[in-house]
């Protein structure tokens, strides 16, 4: 077989979205490489990453699969700012009482595609998970959220939720997302939203009338929609430098 029949295309449904230019011409080695991340029982591991790569870097595939033992918990908290295309993707298997929580933002821009994809696997019981992702795009940006969580058979008390929301800026700028619930489990709760649009006006013309300038006013609303995917950031240091470094990336678009 011949390493360009082992790429992805968009034809296939977890890549939809994806910059099919950069999948035409990505190395297969890497773009099928997962790093991987074994969570001992009850104990707790965090990964945080701002993913900036510039407009000279063609792509960015980053691809992550977790296994959380019983009572452990895996946290993620990932920016993804670059172009022109960038992708994360965790995949996590949930032992016992273990929780998985993930907060997300794209930022957009130019033509960027960004694109965070979850496959949160509740393969026992009375384990708990929780995403939260954030997109702000302008320009002919695109930010997507693809998230699938499974519960098997034997995975009673399982609680799940994913949130989606996008803002977009400009006209040219999109957002999709494409939640999945496959549950075999009868004692469950699972929740999704999805929500896309503009800044709230009525919110705008609310601060205005205090006498907040209208810039001034766009970048609390746009700040305060970005820092809900961090409020389960435990260390207030940490959470405080996750949403100031996001922000930086929109000092000349707000």
């Amino acid at each position: 077989m011949s390493e360009v029949a082992t790429l992805p295309t968009t034809r296939d449904e977890d890549w939809r979205y994806a910059d099919r230019d950069y999948l035409a011409a990505a190395n297969p080695d890497a773009i099928n490489h997962w790093r991987t991340l074994d969570v001992p029982a009850g104990e707790t591991r965090r990964e945080v990453q701002i993913h900036s790569s510039g407009e000279t870097t063609p792509g960015m595939v980053d691809r992550l699969r977790v296994h959380v033992g019983a009572g452990g918990r895996f946290e993620a908290f990932v920016t993804i700012a670059g172009g022109k295309y960038q992708r994360v993707e965790i995949e996590v298997t949930l032992e016992e009482g273990a929780h998985f929580e993930f907060g997300g933002v794209t930022l957009g821009g130019d033509d960027k595609v960004q694109e965070f994809v979850t496959r949160t696997i509740h393969a026992h019981p009375n384990a708990t998970s929780n995403q939260v992702v954030r997109a702000v795009q302008w320009g002919h940006s695109t930010g997507n959220f693809l998230g699938r969580i499974e519960v098997a058979r034997d995975a009673q008390k399982t609680n799940a939720a994913q949130n989606f929301r996008a803002i977009l800026l400009e006209k040219g700028a999109s957002a999709n997302t494409k939640p999945e619930l496959e549950i075999f489990a009868d004692d469950v709760l699972c929740a999704h939203g999805a929500a896309i649009g503009q800044l709230d006006e009525m919110a705008r013309y609310y601060m205005a009338s205090r006498g907040i300038a209208p810039h001034v006013a766009k970048k609390l609303l746009v700040q305060a929609f970005i820092g809900d995917a961090f409020v389960a950031v435990e260390d207030d240091q940490a959470r405080d430098r996750m949403l100031e470094e996001t922000l930086a990336f929109l000092e000349d678009t707000l």
